[in-house]
């Protein structure tokens, strides 16, 4: 059974947060090499040190590689202002935000030791959030043609996006991941087209926000966690 660092980073800024997971990134590559090259030789390959990183960010959009600039809806000026960062990342995607109150979860994996199909690996995050929310008492699905993760639309309420999902692969290494919005301030969505999504019955919300009441963060990460080792077959170094 693979083993997984858990570490929570707590509030990070973004580039400080993506300087760190690319750094894990390049040494599980570089560690993917040196057993490539051990097993030829002969030897044996030693255990790759996978790591998921729990983290919460200062305000801050993050635009993905297939995004359009045209669904940030602030001036260079505006974003000053507010006190909102702004990336143009390398994951997949289009638009999104994170800030105060989410939960930002970088599962840093080497896929070549669990299975190497990115779909299952989106399917398996969008898993684990929607066995996290149902052990709150929350119903989520998928929706199609879309990642992430949804709550049905009802007679008052549209569909709403709960969970965001954008991921990053190099020699089947990932990065990036989810963001879960749990107390969440939604006001800063209104500065973006969230995940390039223009449609009167599609909407953004939060944990709290469907319960009714303040979440306590850190119970939402320990079910998170337990339900990715269940799905993916880890345990928690």
């Amino acid at each position: 059974m693979e083993e997984v660092r858990l570490q929570d980073l707590g509030s990070i800024d973004y580039q400080e947060a993506w300087d760190y997971q690319q750094g894990l990134l390049n040494e599980l590559v570089a560690a993917k090499r040196l057993n490539l090259s051990n097993i030829k030789e002969g030897g044996q390959a030693k255990q790759q040190e996978h790591s998921f990183l729990f983290c919460e960010h200062k305000p801050v959009f993050t635009l993905g590689k297939s995004g359009s600039i045209d669904h940030l809806l602030l001036d260079e000026n505006q974003l000053k202002e507010k006190e909102i960062s702004f990336y143009k990342i390398n994951r997949g995607g289009d638009i999104t935000f994170h800030g105060p109150g989410q939960i930002v979860g970088y599962p840093i994996f080497d896929l070549d030791c669990f299975f190497t199909d990115v779909h299952k690996y989106v399917r398996f995050i969008e898993e684990a959030i929607i066995r996290t929310l149902a052990d709150f008492g929350l119903k989520a699905g998928r929706e199609e043609g879309f990642t992430g993760v949804w709550l049905p639309e009802t007679q008052v309420l549209p569909k709403r996006k709960i969970c965001a999902i954008g991921v990053h692969l190099s020699r089947w290494v990932t990065m990036h991941g989810f963001a879960l919005n749990v107390n969440t301030d939604l006001a800063y969505f209104g500065h973006i087209v969230p995940c390039g999504i223009s449609d009167d019955n599609k909407a953004v919300t939060t944990m709290a926000i469907e319960l009714g009441k303040a979440v306590d963060q850190q119970a939402v990460k320990d079910t998170i966690i337990k339900h990715f080792a269940e799905l993916f077959e880890f345990k928690i170094k």
